[in-house]
């Protein structure tokens, strides 16, 4: 096989996926995890059944592949270089807010919260396969900071959660839970260097010659 024929072939399956998970997370959210049905979703998303079991053989796979694609990003997460603690947590909190304003993201929540009660496994899911691994770019960049001493950071952890916290906590969850609710780009932008300047304000270690209070 030719490597044009591959390629299309693999651009095919590509846009077929894209296909199944978008009627997937539509279905889920109109009819709830529990009454979608994978023929269903083939119908709804215009593949055969066979090309959307060779995708999903389960209806648990398909949701997992909704949370990958949900909290995937084109550069695939990477953390900024140490060394620059303003720049970086800039870097970092507009690739945060961008992720969360994804009408994707609200609707993987949404989809969660719903079928809680009768499917944990899905908020298991969501969190082991999603918040976490972006959890833990974030915190690997707090301690390549912590090691290079821009900053001083004992609990790591803690530290990640209030940094994303206070844009989450803006940005998103009223969307998630307010209709209507709309935040602009400027606000967005507002939100995140605010976010950076309290974290440096308390954690950032002082340069030479500038104050060495402890902050606390």
């Amino acid at each position: 096989m030719s490597k044009v024929v591959t390629t299309y072939h693999q651009r095919v399956a590509r846009e077929k996926r894209a296909q199944i998970v978008t009627a997937a997370t539509a279905l889920f959210l109109e009819l709830g995890y529990d009454r979608t049905s994978l023929a269903r979703i083939a119908e709804r998303s215009g593949v055969s059944r066979a090309t959307l079991f060779k995708q999903f053989p389960s209806k648990a796979a398909l949701f997992d592949a909704i949370v990958t694609e949900s909290w995937s990003t084109a550069d695939e997460e990477e953390p900024p270089p140490a060394g620059n603690l303003v720049e970086g947590l800039g870097i970092i909190g507009r690739r945060y807010a961008e992720l969360l304003g994804r009408a994707q993201m609200a609707d993987l929540f949404r989809i969660v919260i719903a079928e809680l009660p009768r499917f944990p496994e899905l908020a298991h899911a969501q969190f082991s396969q999603g918040k976490m691994p972006y959890f833990e770019s974030v915190r690997s960049y707090l301690l390549a900071e912590h090691e290079a001493g821009t900053v001083r950071v004992e609990d790591v952890d803690l530290a990640a959660t209030q940094f994303l916290g206070m844009i989450s906590n803006y940005v998103f969850w009223p969307a998630l839970l307010v209709p209507g609710w709309e935040v602009s780009a400027d606000r967005v932008a507002e939100v995140v260097d605010e976010a950076v300047r309290t974290f440096a304000a308390r954690y950032a270690v002082p340069e030479p010659g500038t104050s060495n209070r402890r902050r606390s």
